[in-house]
């Protein structure tokens, strides 16, 4: 017993000075950090888990809320005055937790509608359902706010998403702690992504499709008739990213052969989701 005692001492004080070996000078920036942190990766003393999420957590200090929030064209809402029969099936259909509800216009947030607060009513009690008596108080946040300080305020007041408004005071978009955390973390996936191989492509509408980025590029060159080489890429994600020459933003589209390939969802490592648009 005291022999494993002497031989994890002696791990653990091997694995200390092979660290610290590496801090000889202290890193002048976060640059300098980085590097260093790599070549602990590189030496096998952090493993790349750990290194995505040191570095996931640093940029997360240096990006700002405009950066990740859903934009205003693809919030769903829920209008006041509509009756249950109307936003239920949109609730279902989305499998979001959380919705915003407006007034006249987009600009006017009453409040938040949580999923959850529709399960226990009965047939009897949507009948004389009142949309604002089950409202949560929205949170507006400005889209300059740090990632890091918005990160600090879900944990603190518990709440789970933010309205985002730009200069003037209108809607710019909004944002959720899952957006935040997959900064960090990377993909936070659920039973809603697209994670089996029967959901790579989903058709939505004639020449409309959304498609995993993931989608093997043997699979998606049979369904749209392509001929992207696997020599360098196995996934179509991995084409778009280099056609890109960069990481897009989400919302931004190319054009390749005739098939326009845009951006729904993307992080700070890799494209998500794409929708790809056929010629008619």
């Amino acid at each position: 017993m005291q022999e494993e005692s002497d031989t994890a001492s002696e791990t653990q004080r091997s694995w200390l000075k092979r660290i610290s070996r590496l801090f000889i000078t202290e890193p002048k920036d976060r640059n300098e950090l980085i590097l260093l942190l790599r070549e602990l990766e590189r030496k096998s003393i952090l493993d790349v888990e750990t290194l995505s999420l040191i570095e996931g957590a640093m940029q997360v200090s240096e990006m700002q809320v405009r950066e990740i929030m859903i934009p205003r064209s693809q919030m769903i809402i829920i209008n006041a005055d509509d009756q249950p029969e109307t936003f239920l099936p949109q609730v279902l259909e989305s499998a979001h937790s959380r919705f915003p509800v407006v007034g006249e216009k987009l600009d006017d947030v009453l409040g938040i509608l949580l999923a959850k607060d529709l399960l226990a009513l009965s047939q009897e009690a949507l009948k004389n359902f009142v949309i604002k008596d089950v409202l949560r108080p929205a949170t507006f946040i400005p889209e300059s706010k740090p990632l890091n300080i918005l990160l600090r305020e879900f944990r603190n007041t518990r709440n789970h998403m933010a309205i985002v408004v730009d200069e003037y005071g209108g809607v710019a978009g909004l944002v959720t702690i899952e957006d935040v955390l997959e900064q960090i973390v990377g993909d936070i996936e659920d039973e809603h992504d697209y994670d089996s191989d029967d959901s790579y492509i989903k058709p939505i509408k004639s020449h409309l499709f959304h498609v995993n980025a993931i989608t093997p590029l043997k699979e998606f060159n049979e369904q749209f008739n392509t001929a992207f080489s696997d020599d360098e890429f196995d996934t179509i994600g991995g084409v778009i990213l280099q056609k890109f020459g960069r990481l897009p933003r989400r919302l931004e589209a190319i054009t390749v052969d005739g098939i326009q390939y845009k951006v729904l969802h993307a992080d700070n490592r890799r494209i998500r989701l794409l929708q790809i648009k056929t010629m008619i």
